[in-house]
């Protein structure tokens, strides 16, 4: 695999463009989330979620830290802070050969910053 899936991931979280996203979703791509207990599966769902956490997570506090990759996709390790709570947590991204993402998981910690973003995730999806 290339990394140009995760160089569009990356060019995304800049642009913040939905268009882009879209684009880089497999038609078949999952999502798991830190508080959704059933993997999400297929474009829609997942764009939903990855849509709604970057205007609920991307925010100017937003930094990716760290980066570990294989041969199909990456580990992305992420922090901010929202409302006074500091949010660590990783992007764990499996790209297709043609650089599409089939699967996207979130692992968030700790407890209080899961809680957080349960509500203001829920809060985001309800607007759309």
């Amino acid at each position: 695999m290339t990394m140009s899936g995760l160089d569009k991931w990356y060019g995304y979280m800049k642009s913040h463009d939905t268009a882009a996203l879209w684009d880089l979703l497999h038609p078949d791509a999952v999502f798991e989330s830190p508080v959704v207990h059933t993997p999400q599966r297929g474009r829609d769902i997942t764009f939903k979620y990855l849509a709604s956490a970057e205007k609920v997570l991307g925010g100017p506090g937003f930094k990716y830290t760290g980066e570990w990759r294989n041969p199909n996709g990456a580990v992305l390790e992420f922090v901010n802070e929202i409302e006074g709570v500091k949010i660590n947590g990783v992007d764990i991204i499996t790209f297709s050969d043609d650089g599409k993402i089939t699967h996207f998981k979130v692992m968030v910690r700790p407890l209080k910053a899961i809680n957080l973003l349960h509500r203001l995730m829920g809060e985001q999806l309800a607007k759309q």
